[in-house]
């Protein structure tokens, strides 16, 4: 290209960490810097200059987004409690007592919920990608979840004013101790759940016996990293339970166990399911989601799925357990929640037992569902709404503001898209089992990492999905959403970089989208045309199969596949859009 293509209005970059960011400075290079006069925006929210920014670069990503209206996110680690003290190790002179709680948890919710933005994820079109199809039926694999405890048996309501909500902690010496405030406005919904660690225990007992008495591969999954307090204690009193009375046992029989984030982890079974298994997931309403989409795959199988899933996410609020105020108990004693001084709520709990409160913002659910009817009636989607409102007060107010936005539409004489509602286990069980084109999924937020998880994997890989956070004010953030790919970042450093597996497919997307929002932005065709030839570039190269190696099988066309390296596939891009 002979001369770059001016961009009048700047683009804010945030980098990640691993060979995802081995990968986004390659592309940035490769594709932006070197074709086009922009002005870069960029901020490190790698989880290094997290920690040692003490959460500060956060903030200015906040800001950044906020001021310039367009941005690209690449992954970051969520770290883990190796990884932190690691951190502190080389870091000697941060105090953790002083870490701001940006320092060390994930950014992503915490920009979301800074620009007040919900994600909508889809597949990207590829016309030479077969959806995996794994043998099914008759599978040996049994979800085990816990029957007691958890959100199934938590206590909601709809705050009936504006104010102030305490949760208050009484222990042995009787004076009440408020752990936790937040503000909440009429309508808002809260709820307060636990569990008693002794029946987690008395659990992990249980789930480890069986998988050794069914002679089963054991896998276990939670939402550590982002639920520390809640499931990251489940997870710590369950695998000491393993270490102690289990492993080795489970080591005599020839057995494996297996931890992973929920959601990574239901991706990787649904598409990917092993032989025999036995897989614990303790927090219920999960479990039993998972349960029933494993009971109708033994039976019926995958089918044929040749339609598009689009995944939209309600993260501006917080609204579920990312938003969540979490702790274990720290003695025996007595939770509450006070609304304006009033109590609403109290339970018994005992030492260790995880405690969980959290709320959502009224108004941030009726302009979610407002931003859900929109791309339905735009894109000519179906929706399919999630929601367990006969039995959960918290989901009722989701009916409600659905009916309104129906009046409003009514009476601007707009018809409303179409939609069906149903109970959330029926919900996952529809997108994987069932899918109709065009479907739309809304979620919250732990929902919708297990349903775009499991839908990209299904797709093909987590790289052949794109994924937008929209704001009500017009910002936009494009990301990719699979994760670091810690796995291939290691081998890349063990070889020195001559191993460099990655597939960029979803980075390059989320490139290209970022552009494409900015000519339209800036009235710019030259930038437009850039754009759009970047797209087809990439789904070019997936047609000639041209493929990284997470892809290799799944094209129309097997036996044509030359499976490439991370450079190889992007310099195939690059031949294809000159």
């Amino acid at each position: 290209m002979s001369a770059k293509i001016k961009v009048e209005k700047p683009l804010v970059v945030l980098h990640g960490d691993e060979m995802a960011q081995i990968a986004f400075e390659r592309i940035l290079e490769q594709f932006v810097r070197s074709r086009l006069a922009i002005d870069l925006i960029e901020v490190d929210l790698s989880a290094e200059e997290r920690f040692t920014s003490n959460g500060e670069v956060v903030v200015e990503a906040i800001e950044a987004l906020k001021t310039h209206g367009v941005g690209i996110k690449n992954a970051g680690m969520t770290v883990n409690r190796a990884q932190l003290d690691a951190l502190l190790e080389r870091h000697p002179t941060v105090d953790e007592s002083t870490l701001d709680k940006l320092a060390t948890k994930s950014p992503n919710g915490a920009i979301r919920k800074g620009i007040s933005g919900n994600i909508t994820r889809e597949d990207i079109e590829f016309r030479n990608l077969k959806s995996v199809r794994p043998q099914w039926i008759d599978r040996d694999i049994e979800v085990d979840t816990m029957e007691t405890g958890g959100l199934d048996f938590s206590y909601s309501e709809l705050s009936e004013a504006t104010g102030v909500a305490k949760v208050i902690f009484v222990g042995a010496s009787g004076d009440p101790m408020e752990v936790h405030r937040r503000s909440l406005k009429k309508g808002d919904p809260w709820m307060l759940a636990t569990n008693a660690i002794e029946e987690v225990q008395a659990w992990a007992h249980r789930f480890f016996q069986r998988a050794i008495a069914e002679d089963r591969d054991i896998y276990l999954g939670l939402k550590d990293t982002v639920v520390p307090g809640y499931d990251g204690v489940m997870r710590a009193a369950i695998e000491e339970i393993y270490e102690r009375d289990y492993k080795e046992q489970v080591a005599a029989a020839g057995l494996s166990y297996f931890y992973e984030l929920i959601d990574a982890q239901a991706a990787r079974i649904i598409s990917n399911p092993p032989e025999r298994a036995l897989w614990g997931v303790p927090d219920n309403v999960s479990g039993m989601k998972l349960y029933k989409l494993v009971q109708q795959l033994k039976r019926y199988g995958l089918p044929e799925r040749k339609a598009h899933v689009s995944i939209s996410r309600m993260s501006a609020g917080g609204g579920d357990q990312y938003g969540s105020y979490n702790m274990p108990a720290p003695e025996d004693g007595v939770i509450k929640v006070l609304v304006d001084g009033v109590e609403k709520h109290a339970r018994t709990v005992k030492a260790s037992d995880p405690i969980l409160f959290m709320s959502n913002d009224r108004e941030a659910i009726k302009d979610w569902v407002e931003q859900v009817f929109l791309d339905s009636a735009v894109n000519k989607k179906e929706i399919y709404f999630g929601l367990k409102r006969e039995f959960v007060q918290y989901d009722e107010v989701y009916s409600s503001i659905i009916l309104e936005l129906r009046q409003e539409l009514a009476a601007l004489d707009t018809p409303p898209p179409s939609f069906m509602i149903m109970r959330p286990s029926r919900q996952l069980s529809k997108m994987i089992c069932d899918p109709p084109r065009w479907g739309l999924y809304p979620a919250q937020n732990l929902d919708g990492d297990i349903f775009s998880d499991i839908s990209a994997a299904l797709g093909g890989s987590l790289a052949t999905a794109s994924s937008i956070i929209i704001s009500k004010d017009g910002t936009k953030l494009f990301e990719a959403p699979h994760g670091t790919a810690h796995d291939l970042y290691l081998r890349y450093l063990e070889t020195d970089g001559k191993e460099a597996n990655f597939n960029s497919s979803a980075l390059i997307f989320a490139v290209a989208n970022a552009l494409e929002e900015l000519a339209g932005r800036e009235n710019n065709p030259a930038l437009d045309t850039y754009a759009s030839s970047l797209k087809s570039a990439l789904i070019e190269t997936v047609s000639q199969g041209t493929i990284t190696g997470d892809l290799k099988g799944k094209t129309l066309n097997p036996e044509t596949e030359a499976v490439v390296d991370m450079i190889g596939f992007l310099d195939a891009v690059e031949a294809n859009l000159k």
